[in-house]
């Protein structure tokens, strides 16, 4: 017993120092020329690190930019940008390895939403510009000669395809929004902006918010509306249940929609059209889905089967448009993968509670409509007490 006890620890022992000699931060990190900096800090997003030493005498800054995790078919660039964590304005150490298998660095400044990414000066000088790319690290050595304006500034880093010796556009998804901050040359401070923070945390409010409205409280009360209202003894119970459900998803489905909305005015040139689309039809078909409400014919209106069928095809499609955003959100939120497993689950949960409803709700017809049958045979026969049961069928 001792011996395996022995064995688990020395097990575990091994698992633990794997794990933490896995986890990369920039203070593990050397770099082939042996040089050290002042000050380092892990980036919060795209796996990247950022080295500095500030020379007050000279008005420099020597920073190494390591991206880790890419390949040689992906650019990395790391900026500051004195008007905010954004990329108009920035000031960017751009390298690619070209088609000679070379680390190729340059400087570009970033004036439009779509950069032709072009060899050009930026506002301070840049007297050492290299990169090197080894083991599936980009690094970027610059040296910076900026002004004390600039000793507190934001930073913004990004990476993306390369064609032809010509970087193109990065992803506008996931972790390629989260990846600016604010650096503090001077103090040694450096980190994710608040900003990226709340608009991350934005993203995700406007994906719950929807998520639960359009794609599980919609398909919930259309559940309840199909398959509760065939017992007599629910109604009208199930139409107040059916309204409560699509009332409160059209509710929180407009908040939804109004940070979607938000969210787009702020992140100008990022744009997800598929989405963005969908979410304007799908609220417009909503919002028709109140008014129709409002409008509802009595049973017995002559308009009522052609009402009918209207609430019905625009309550599907809706579900469906909503199902089909709610999956194109997840591609671009790019949550943990939990998060989109969980809602699949919910879905099929809910398709297998129809399924069997939907079964269950054919029995009761056809058993009805076999009884109405019988009931209507023995009473042209006049047998089993039927006459009273035609005394009933005309007080009513």
């Amino acid at each position: 017993m001792e011996k395996a006890w022995k064995i688990v620890l020395f097990s575990c022992l091994v698992v633990s120092f794997l794990a933490s000699s896995s986890a990369q931060t920039c203070l593990t990190q050397t770099f082939s020329n042996n040089k050290q900096y002042a000050n380092c800090s892990n980036l919060p997003a795209l796996n990247c690190f950022l080295h500095w030493t500030y020379d007050q005498a000279a008005g420099s800054v020597d920073i190494a930019f390591r991206h880790t995790g890419t390949n040689s078919a992906r650019w990395s660039a790391w900026a500051i940008n004195p008007n905010g964590p954004t990329m108009m304005g920035s000031q960017a150490l751009v390298a690619f390895v070209n088609s000679s298998g070379v680390a190729h660095a340059f400087t570009t400044s970033i004036n439009t939403m779509n950069p032709s990414m072009q060899e050009s000066n930026l506002s301070f000088e840049v007297p050492s510009l290299s990169a090197t790319f080894e083991n599936n690290e980009m690094t970027i050595f610059a040296v910076l000669r900026i002004s004390e304006n600039l000793l507190s500034t934001s930073q913004v880093w990004q990476e993306g395809p390369v064609s032809n010796d010509q970087p193109r556009i990065h992803p506008t998804s996931g972790q390629n929004l989260l990846s600016t901050g604010s650096v503090n040359f001077l103090t040694g401070q450096s980190g994710g902006s608040a900003s990226g923070g709340s608009r991350t945390r934005r993203r995700n409010v406007h994906g719950v918010l929807n998520t639960v409205s359009w794609g599980i409280l919609m398909p919930l009360g259309a559940i309840t509306a199909r398959y509760m209202r065939v017992f007599k003894s629910a109604d009208p119970a199930w139409f107040y249940l059916h309204v409560a459900c699509q009332s409160s998803a059209y509710i929180v489905g407009v908040a939804g929609w109004a940070t979607g909305i938000k969210l787009g005015s702020d992140s100008p040139g990022v744009t997800h059209n598929p989405h963005r689309n969908i979410g304007i039809v799908v609220f417009c078909l909503g919002t028709l889905q109140v008014f129709a409400l409002l409008l509802r014919p009595k049973k017995d209106h002559k308009y009522r089967f052609y009402w009918n069928i209207y609430h019905h095809s625009i309550g599907y499609t809706v579900i469906i448009l909503s199902i089909i955003n709610i999956f194109e959100g997840f591609d671009i939120l790019q949550p943990d993968d939990r998060w989109e497993r969980i809602f699949i689950g919910i879905l099929i949960f809910l398709g297998i509670i129809a399924t069997l409803l939907e079964a269950f709700t054919w029995y009761i017809v056809l058993r009805r409509k076999k009884t109405g049958s019988d009931k209507h045979s023995h009473s042209m026969n006049g047998a089993n007490g039927v006459n009273g049961y035609g005394a009933r069928g005309q007080g009513v």
